[in-house]
């Protein structure tokens, strides 16, 4: 068994993330100045990485966010597997007071264990989950032993949930930053292990 060792970060900076506004699957917004910059640093501290595989979603925020990867030739496939959750309804909209308290509330159900709760219009974890284990099952399945993923915020935290086997519930322990990084690597149980968790230091020479 080749045993994995995945590089699993967030896509870059975008407006919306600037201006506090959903995004979700919906939106297909391309990150800034800002994300470019974060992308460039994470490649000139990783690119020496020998990368057998990358992984990015159905929205272009993430392509760009390791487009320099894939500019060395890197073998990538892009899966809508590891979207983005869908805030339905709430998507393109600025966080109001009154979307915040809803927003909250989604959260406290989550936390409870109320899984199928979404809103409306949009995908519930235990939704996101069903196509998120098939986007796992396919990158431990497949070719290569050191991989690259770019994916999202909330959509990072189902994947290291069911990854390290953790409860949906508890998916808020897995916080993230724009281009921060995970690093997980599979033990030979087919276990996995956090090497790093929400790992920014390849930014700090950024403002």
């Amino acid at each position: 068994m080749n045993r994995k060792k995945i590089y699993l970060v967030r896509h870059g900076q975008t407006d919306y993330n600037l201006k506090g506004v959903v995004q979700g699957s919906g939106i297909d917004a391309p990150i800034n100045q800002n994300g470019r910059n974060q992308a460039e640093a994470f490649f000139q501290a990783y690119k020496d990485v020998p990368f057998d595989q990358a992984y990015y979603t159905g929205l272009q925020r993430t392509k760009q966010s390791i487009q320099s990867f894939l500019d060395l030739g890197i073998p990538a496939i892009s899966t809508t597997d590891l979207n983005e959750i869908s805030w339905g309804d709430y998507e393109g909209l600025p966080m109001s007071p009154e979307e915040s308290q809803y927003y909250t509330h989604m959260l406290e159900q989550w936390q409870q264990g109320n899984l199928d709760y979404c809103i409306a219009g949009g995908e519930s974890p235990n939704i996101v989950a069903k196509r998120m284990q098939r986007g796992i099952d396919a990158i431990v399945g497949g070719p290569g032993e050191t991989i690259l993923v770019c994916m999202h915020g909330r959509a990072m935290r189902i994947f290291l949930s069911l990854i390290m086997k953790q409860d949906l519930c508890h998916m808020d322990m897995f916080e993230h930053k724009n281009l921060c990084l995970y690093l997980l690597e599979e033990n030979e149980d087919g276990s996995f292990e956090l090497l790093k968790r929400n790992d920014t230091e390849h930014l700090k020479e950024l403002v």
